[in-house]
């Protein structure tokens, strides 16, 4: 059972880079973490975790992939909550409206979000990947 699990979908590739360097930045710490595609999670991977941690791209008119707002939706009617939760993605281009839509309604769903979810325009440099480690350190150091 993983104390952090870090659930994410990605399209390019960005979001998946992120999501690797959020882990390293986890297991920097000595936490237990697992990192999935969000199509082959389940919501045992959330209920089983102290945190998570959701990963996205936005998509169109900065809205959350489908694959993440179903998975979202599916942990909301299961009732999950009172967890630590983490959330990121990259983008395109906008203001990163679709991760602050993205926090409110996991903050609304009863989850504990860390800071205010973390944004990575397009490709993760080595300053952003920084960044994605710092945040898993971040998260994990709740769970302690």
């Amino acid at each position: 059972m993983a104390t952090v699990s870090i659930i994410y979908w990605s399209g390019t590739g960005n979001t998946e880079i992120m999501a690797e360097a959020i882990k390293e930045g986890v297991e920097s710490t000595g936490i237990d973490v697992s990192i999935k595609l969000v199509d082959i999670a389940t919501i045992d991977d959330v209920k089983d975790a102290k945190a998570v941690i959701l990963g996205s791209p936005a998509m169109g008119d900065e809205v959350l992939a489908d694959e993440m707002e179903d998975f979202v939706s599916q942990m909301e009617k299961e009732g999950i909550k009172n967890k630590i939760a983490g959330a990121f993605g990259s983008h395109g281009w906008g203001s990163g409206q679709w991760m602050r839509d993205f926090v409110k309604q996991l903050k609304k769903n009863g989850f504990n979000v860390i800071g205010g979810g973390l944004t990575i325009h397009l490709t993760p440099g080595d300053e952003e990947k920084e960044q994605c480690r710092n945040y898993g350190k971040q998260i994990a150091e709740k769970v302690k």
